[in-house]
């Protein structure tokens, strides 16, 4: 064959053996994308997550169609996803609850560091330490007196073994050197309809859920979990303010997406959601739901995970803490 014929067979040699790369990858989204959040409908996670998504639909043009799949403290949806192909059409609303999960021998969790490709964090709830009215304790320093002199006879309800409400008074009792009671709850509606009754002494909450309560005069809130003020309660001194220095329980919430998501998927997932969270509507909307807005780089957001596994992994070991 000379070399004229050689050139000539050469297009349709390429086109025959390398089909691959004379297509045009469509551009994403072209399909609607699910989110699954692994708490019901009406949560913290769940309103926070949902104002998103819309305003990524816009920007993206396609639906973002939020899928709620509660158990196993968000475990069932975040192995949905985690499994899912790593196209972008799967995403997952991430919470500490999973790193916390992650940190007990439970079969079948979710490794959130390795199973995921990080998006953005997208939020912060912190809890708040409340009181009922009849404890007669008006600070910090004051529940930590009477702790002290009746030790073990305060209790704290929160919404199940191992979650942040919990985990939330194990560290106030071992930064305050105190002894009080965990009453765990099958969530937080019952603990707190037995904090309001004064079957339960305090607790500690997510903002959203008890805020209403100390407007009302029915609650006594006395510091916040997170080492920032928070916007719903900016009166509210952090505990890490108040002597327990480092202290830091707040609910974060972020998107991911399964592990070996393309690069450029998630970085134009992440620019839409950075849009969004710029939007007045959704400050707006954060503010009275008590949520404090966050932004990050998916490195940034790697490195937060890595450091959140450790420190709940190591303090989950220290505390002899075990899953139900």
């Amino acid at each position: 064959m000379n070399r004229r014929e050689l050139l000539s067979c050469l297009p349709a040699i390429a086109g025959a053996t390398f089909p691959a790369w004379s297509l045009a990858q469509p551009a994403y989204p072209s399909a609607p994308v699910k989110l699954l959040v692994g708490f019901p409908p009406g949560t913290a996670t769940d309103v926070a997550v949902r104002v998103v998504a819309e305003q990524m639909s816009r920007r993206l043009g396609q639906p973002f169609v939020v899928d709620n799949r509660p158990g196993a403290g968000s475990n069932i949806a975040a192995r949905a996803v985690a499994t899912a192909q790593p196209d972008g059409y799967n995403i997952f609303a991430l919470t500490v609850a999973n790193i916390i999960n992650a940190a007990f021998p439970v079969p079948n969790a979710v490794d959130p560091v390795k199973e995921f490709t990080p998006i953005t964090l997208i939020g912060s709830v912190p809890n708040v330490l409340v009181v009922h009215p009849s404890l007669k304790a008006g600070s910090v320093a004051e529940l930590i007196a009477l702790a002290k002199a009746r030790p073990g006879t305060l209790s704290y309800a929160s919404s199940g073994v191992g979650t942040s409400p919990h985990l939330s008074g194990e560290q106030f009792a071992r930064m305050a050197g105190v002894k009080i009671v965990h009453i765990p709850y099958k969530g937080s509606t019952a603990a707190v309809t037995d904090l309001l009754g004064g079957q339960v002494q305090l607790m500690f909450s997510p903002a959203s859920t008890v805020m209403p309560h100390v407007r009302a005069g029915k609650l006594v809130a006395l510091a916040v979990t997170s080492l920032r003020r928070t916007a719903i309660a900016p009166e509210l001194r952090t505990l890490d303010e108040l002597g327990l220095k480092g202290f830091d329980t707040a609910v974060w919430i972020g998107l991911v997406a399964p592990a070996g998501t393309p690069a450029a998927v998630t970085g134009h997932l992440r620019m839409a959601a950075h849009a969004a969270l710029d939007t007045s509507e959704i400050q707006a909307l954060y503010r009275a739901q008590g949520i404090d807005p966050l932004k990050s780089s998916g490195e940034e957001f790697s490195r937060f995970l890595q450091g959140e596994a450790t420190r709940w992994s190591g303090f989950i070991r220290a505390s002899g803490i075990k899953a139900e």
